[in-house]
């Protein structure tokens, strides 16, 4: 089961609210043991259809009374139709691994087959153009294992967007009754985001936690960036890293059911042809789409549906709108690249006064957002242990883990580099009107390790775009350096033919000076003076 799709709470209470009370329900592919598990629980009866052997046998064991089929989807044949399909993890590994796979639409419409009128198809879709795509170095044929099969490859059949999955899915005779967008990527999708929500420009204090690195992830660029782009650009279908469609196909409609002969459409010339397309049935398909969620967002442990008014905690949780404003590090990031230190100042005393005011102690810069008058946190905060220190200390442990992460991003900011990050703390406590000293940062540590959230932790391993980053750099201060090099050896070389010059007119001097004395004149002269000397020192001792 390598590198299924990791289904969480959002799919488990998505499938819930489609399972028929009295139906026949249908897993197409590998699932996550929850779902299988969850869908054995609660549906009248279910089957499974697996290409692998070992995952067949392992699941029959699993479940006994589950029915397990094993083999390609193409060559299965039903008895009946099924009232739900659920193929999350798509359709890549339906076919077999020993045979040139088959086309995307081919597998689509034997999917489609196995669906009953008026029953539903879900089917997860991965999208080759995902911000996940753009920010992942390792080549999408590098996630292949063992236990995989293999790419799709260039398949002209796969859908290019939610447009042409649209149109697949009326092709093979069904109807798009929703379509998620899956965040944050394609591995563990962690929210359900229905087309409607993101043709609205949603509230940074929803997208902004969209935005994962990704673990051990080998990255091109940071994720949050690129995912805070795609939302504000409202891109977030076309970009989703995963799309999760519910589909259903139109019921068949029986000559009672059928409208008057004066309602009736002629089609293909054949008047005796029914087209069930009168106002009734579009709002029944409303209706039906109006029962699913416009979203599902899980927050830890916490699963939250998305409404027109706000987000609700479910199983019945009270309904509350969602912050408005922007994310503070956004803010701070912003002003420090500008330079704007007025900016950071202005904020920084305005979060001072709101903890000083009874703001939650556990947030930090990336889960508050600010909207010019008041902060509001992103989800729910970890509750310390024990009472939280004063509001300086607070302050510290927050501007500390922004600070870790503003150096750890390589962000510019208008303080001396390189500082350290103790040192850049102090620096916008003392901002913020609020002095702190390294005691304060040892009490803001030990605050932060008790809310399970060490800023240690904070610094997040460099992105491939940050290596080249921190690669130009590099190349630029070595170029400095041996362009100084070049300067110092020049200079080294005009002072070696300087000292040459030196040593040789030096030489010239000696070659004289020794010619001259050995010239008559100076021997006389030495001569004559040595008796002077003479007397001069015999006269010094007799009058000494």
């Amino acid at each position: 089961m390598g590198g299924t799709t990791d289904w969480r709470g959002a799919a488990l209470e998505l499938i819930r609210r489609i399972l028929p009370p009295t139906g026949r329900v249908l897993l197409v592919g590998p699932h996550p043991q929850v779902v299988v598990d969850e869908v054995v629980e609660h549906a009248s009866a279910a089957a499974v259809l697996l290409r692998s052997y070992p995952d067949a046998c392992a699941l029959g064991q699993r479940h006994p009374g589950l029915a397990v089929f094993c083999g390609r989807l193409e060559v299965f044949a039903a008895d009946e139709p099924y009232d739900l399909v659920l193929a999350l993890d798509g359709l890549l590994r339906t076919h077999s691994a020993e045979a040139p796979a088959a086309a995307w639409i081919e597998s689509l419409d034997a999917l489609a087959t196995l669906v009953a009128p008026g029953g539903r198809l879900v089917l997860g879709v991965r999208n080759d153009l995902g911000v996940d795509r753009f920010i992942e170095a390792r080549p999408a044929d590098r996630d292949g294992a063992d236990d995989q099969w293999a790419p799709h490859g260039f398949d002209p059949s796969y859908p290019s967007g939610p447009g042409a999955l649209d149109a697949a899915l009326e092709s093979a005779g069904l109807t798009m009754q929703r379509c998620y967008a899956a965040y944050p990527c394609r591995q563990a999708p962690r929210a359900l985001l229905a087309r409607e929500a993101l043709t609205f420009d949603l509230p940074d204090a929803l997208t902004f936690p969209l935005g994962s690195r990704g673990g051990d992830r080998m990255l091109v660029a940071d994720p949050l960036r690129l995912t805070r782009l795609v939302f504000r650009h409202r891109l977030g279908e076309e970009l989703a890293p995963l799309w999760l469609a519910v589909a259903i196909r139109p019921p068949l409609i029986t000559r009672s059911q059928a409208p008057p002969p004066d309602e009736i459409h002629p089609h293909n010339g054949h008047a005796d042809t029914i087209a069930p397309q009168d106002e009734h049935d579009e709002h029944d398909e409303h209706a039906v789409a109006g029962e699913l969620p416009l979203g599902l967002i899980e927050e830890g442990p916490a699963l939250h549906e998305l409404t027109r008014a706000g987000l609700k905690q479910l199983p019945d949780g009270a309904e509350h709108p969602v912050p408005t404003g922007r994310v503070v590090e956004e803010i701070l990031v912003e002003a420090c690249a500008r330079e704007d230190v007025k900016t950071v100042r202005e904020l920084l005393q305005n979060l001072a006064t709101w903890l000083e005011q009874g703001g939650d102690a556990a947030v930090g810069t990336d889960s508050l957002v600010y909207d010019g008058e008041r902060f509001s946190a992103i989800g729910p905060v970890a509750a310390p242990v024990s009472m939280p220190p004063e509001p300086r200390v607070v302050l510290c442990r927050i501007l500390r883990r922004f600070a870790v992460r503003l150096l750890a991003a390589g962000h510019h900011h208008p303080w001396p580099w390189p500082l350290e990050a103790d040192q850049l703390t102090l620096t916008l406590c003392g901002m913020a009107g609020r002095p702190c000293d390294p005691g304060d940062l040892d009490r803001a540590r030990k605050f932060d390790a008790e809310l399970g959230q060490p800023a240690e932790l904070a610094e997040h391993a460099p992105t491939y775009r940050d290596l080249l980053g921190a690669r130009d750099r590099l190349t630029d201060q070595l170029t400095a350096a041996l362009a100084r090099v070049a300067r110092l050896e020049t200079k080294l070389s005009y002072r070696e033919r300087e000292l040459v010059r030196a040593r040789a007119k030096l030489r010239r001097t000696h070659r004289k000076a020794t010619a001259y004395r050995r010239t008559l004149g100076y021997r006389l002269s030495r001569r004559l003076a040595r008796p002077r000397r003479v007397a001069r020192k015999v006269f010094r001792l007799l009058s000494g």
